[in-house]
């Protein structure tokens, strides 16, 4: 009996033995995993705290790069635009008047202004040189540069003269007329005393193409320049007399500026352009030089200091800026819009 409850007790301890080793091994397993999970989540944490990091690193960045850009551009607007009076050296003044007079444009009248206002305040300038290289633009902003020439001549009492490169056609000569004197190579091409209105018309081929031009005003006249509709007889009137009425100022200010020196003929003023060797002979401008030469031999101060203003690379930026911010305001706004 004695033996086989010994062989019994030692059993029970062996499997209690067994089941205790397998627990222990199961217990490491759940631990091991456990672990595993743990270390998984942990390193899922830290890489979006870094990501997180980096990303508001980079908006940090970006904002002080802006912000940095910005500040660089009002600087050089801000600094570009400044016309105090200096005192220098006696001089002769410098403004370009180059390419397409218009708004907006390098020869704006906002620009050309400008200029001639910082030349002619300057106490060392002797005089002013137009230097017009153009073969014209809009009237409205060659007349209030011929308005402003007026005006600073008789505030400064410093002579006015424009210098002619290679043309100085249509609304660079209304600027020219109001100059003290025009000085021309005799290849350079001047005059074109005249005003024009062009489009085109499509209305022929629509017909025959059969395509139907749909047009609604609120005003019979309103759409009168419409490419692709009819004109009327009383339109091209219209449009006739206000092109008269341009001219006509063109004229007057043209005679005004050169008086007696001008030597009319029937064609002078019918948008003809001539030689400058022509124009001598003409009294539309009055004489030949350059600018050099006008500088040292007419105002008698050799040293030339230029004045012309032009929009400089960070103005640009601005204004290319503000032009794609306007076109999405404006498609914004015909996407929206009933009548227009």
């Amino acid at each position: 009996m004695s033996s086989e409850n010994t062989e019994s007790s030692l059993t029970d301890s062996n499997h209690t033995g067994s089941k205790a080793t397998t627990a222990e091994a199961s217990g490491h397993q759940q631990n091991a995993g456990s672990n595993w999970e743990r270390q998984v989540l942990s390193d899922l944490v830290t890489g979006n705290l870094k990501e997180q990091r980096a990303a508001r690193r980079w908006k940090v960045g970006l904002r002080l790069g802006w912000l940095c850009f910005w500040v660089v551009v009002m600087w050089q607007v801000l600094a570009h635009n400044q016309t105090s009076t200096t005192i220098s050296t006696p001089h002769t003044a410098l403004v370009n008047i180059k390419g397409e007079i218009a708004d907006g444009g390098d020869a704006s009248a906002e620009n050309v202004v400008a200029s001639m206002r910082a030349a002619l305040e300057d106490s060392g300038s002797q005089g002013l040189i137009l230097l017009i290289n153009s073969p014209g633009g809009s009237p409205v902003q060659a007349g209030i540069i011929s308005d402003e020439i007026l005006r600073l001549k008789a505030i400064h009492q410093k002579p006015i003269y424009a210098v002619v490169e290679e043309s100085c056609a249509s609304a660079a000569y209304y600027i020219a007329a109001s100059a003290d004197k025009i000085y021309v190579d005799k290849a350079s091409i001047v005059g074109s005393i005249g005003v024009l209105m062009d489009g085109f018309g499509f209305t022929g081929l629509m017909d025959k193409l059969g395509v139907e031009r749909r047009l609604m005003t609120a005003g019979e006249n309103k759409g009168f320049l419409d490419p692709f509709s009819p004109q009327t007889e009383a339109q091209k009137k219209h449009a006739q007399t206000m092109l008269n009425h341009i001219h006509s100022q063109f004229i007057a200010v043209v005679k005004k500026g050169r008086g007696d020196r001008l030597k009319e003929t029937p064609d002078m003023f019918s948008g003809l352009f001539w030689t400058g060797q022509q124009a001598v002979e003409l009294g539309l401008a009055d004489d030949f030089g350059s600018i050099d030469q006008v500088a040292r031999d007419v105002v008698k101060a050799q040293e030339l200091v230029d004045y012309s203003r032009q929009d400089n690379v960070a103005e640009r930026l601005v204004k290319r800026f503000g032009a794609a911010m306007g076109e999405g305001a404006w498609k914004a706004m015909r996407s929206t819009a009933v009548i227009r």
